[in-house]
């Protein structure tokens, strides 16, 4: 068994790609807020990819953890000095390892805000980048306005505060670059959010017109947040793929992740001081994102909720299990197809039927082993972004609805607490307790009667028709009887 570190990467089995470059010459250029398995499965994926070919190596990464529930991951890249294992699942069964060495820095925030305020302060530092959720932006999913009640906001807007938050510690680099002539950074945002740079735009700027009007009129006219969209299914690292990946390939790693094989990255090209040549690892570069990340949100991510919400009620437990389901997998491709693409503008270079079949036979991979409990998660960040636009479009347009109000009805009943069969659901989930307390209301609209989340939907009767009919068959019925009446 080998530990995996810089010293033991010659040592390593053959069958494992290690950095062909020299680590050491790689110059910090990227500073990323959030580092999780999704960056490391992606965005420091495509930068390991351009240094392997002998590009880009001013643009290594220093991630920052924000959190205290980050401290593990400073541990881990302590420990193996900033590199992780990055294992491709095939759908065959088959496994592609690959030893990343794109982060070349990792700093801690609660231990020492001004240590990564000053990284980010570096004219070396270009971007900032984030993968910080989609509730990490502190703005209503309903009216996109800032929260800037939000406790952590408030702390950080006392003179001389610790900071605490990305807000405060990205604007506070802007601050020290602006006062020292220094030119501002480029924000990209990699969240699965529509618009994601505009709305970390609207986000970031709020929060410095909360420190001065003037500062937050600066940050909106001077810094780009370009917008993109992500994606690359990559499950919670189990302590299943730390043995595999040390049975199969005798690799000792505390933190290694694990994704399917598919990748992209849209990306809008605007950035203030330079870029890393990413095209040449993949990734386009366009004019207009919007038209792909409809696409992914409207299909990808929602559709994942339409197995998530209803597979885990009726009481499965992973994605491939889900779509491998006759019933579920007619619930999704219907919503596919008749919920979803009659809203979606036609894409550039896209097939969305091609997309479509592929994205079934992504979910049906049982390499990945995607639980439907990660996938439902926060689901109040994730469907007002996801589903409501696509179920208020076809609302307008007199198109079909069932299978989104389906969703939702699904929601609502395991928010009560239990699957179909009596065994206990866990809400994991920032507003849990609220949620908890509307699904169980004797009011068979009280859940989505949440205007914070819902706006003003219980008012459409024919929503709230549909609604109230396909509740009560989830609970009379089950979700199987329910959905087999559905489609």
């Amino acid at each position: 068994m080998t530990p995996l570190a810089t010293p033991t990467l010659t040592e390593l089995d053959g069958q494992v790609a290690t950095p062909s470059y020299d680590r050491r010459r790689v110059r910090t250029g990227i500073v990323h807020l959030g580092v999780g398995g999704f960056h490391r499965s992606h965005q420091a994926m495509y930068l390991d990819r351009l240094m392997s070919s002998g590009q880009a190596l001013d643009w290594g990464i220093c991630g920052v953890g924000v959190l205290p529930a980050d401290r593990g991951m400073a541990e881990v890249m302590a420990a193996q000095d900033c590199l992780f294992t990055l294992v491709v699942k095939h759908p065959d069964g088959s496994l592609d390892a690959r030893v990343v060495g794109s982060i070349v820095d990792y700093l801690y925030a609660p231990d020492d805000p001004d240590a990564v305020v000053e990284r980010m302060a570096d004219p070396a530092t270009r971007i900032v980048s984030l993968t910080v959720t989609e509730g990490g932006y502190n703005a209503s999913a309903v009216t996109g306005e800032f929260d800037g009640s939000h406790p952590g906001v408030v702390h950080d807007l006392q003179p001389g505060a610790a900071l605490r938050t990305s807000f405060g510690l990205v604007v506070e680099a802007l601050v020290r670059r602006r006062d020292r002539g220094v030119p501002p950074f480029t924000v990209v945002s990699c969240d699965n959010i529509p618009h994601n740079g505009d709305l970390a735009r609207s986000s970031y700027a709020a929060f410095a017109a909360l420190r001065d009007p003037e500062l937050g009129e600066w940050v909106r006219r001077e810094v780009p947040f370009p917008n993109s969209m992500v994606d690359r299914i990559t499950p919670a690292t189990t302590d299943a793929d730390r043995a595999e990946l040390a049975d199969r390939f005798g690799v000792e790693d505390r933190w290694p992740v694990v994704c399917e094989p598919w990748t992209q990255w849209v990306l809008e090209d605007s950035f203030a001081c330079g870029r890393p040549p990413l095209e040449d690892a993949g990734v386009q570069l366009v004019d207009d994102v919007v038209p792909y990340e409809l696409m992914k949100l409207r299909l990808l991510n929602a559709g994942h909720q339409v197995l998530a919400q209803t597979g885990r009620l009726a009481g499965l437990r992973y994605v491939h299990e889900a779509c491998g389901d006759p019933l579920f997998q007619g619930l999704l491709r219907g919503y596919l197809d008749e919920e979803a693409t009659p809203t979606l503008a036609p894409v550039p270079g896209i097939d969305l039927d091609a997309y479509k079949a592929d994205l079934v036979g992504r979910f049906s991979s049982p390499a990945i082993a995607d639980t439907l409990d990660r996938i439902r998660a926060e689901a109040s960040d994730r469907i007002p972004q996801f589903l409501l636009p696509v179920l208020r479009a076809n609302l307008a347009s007199g198109g079909e609805i069932r299978r989104s109000v389906a969703v939702l009805a699904a929601w609502a009943r395991s928010a009560e607490g239990a699957d179909d069969d009596g065994r206990p659901l866990q809400l994991v989930d920032s507003r849990a307790d609220a949620l908890a307390a509307r699904a169980r209301s004797e009011d068979p609209l009280a859940f989505v009667a949440d205007r914070e989340l819902f706006g003003d939907l219980v008012d459409d009767e024919r929503f709230a028709r549909t609604y109230r009919e396909t509740l009560e068959s989830l609970r009379v019925r089950g979700t199987r009887a329910t959905l087999e009446r559905l489609t």
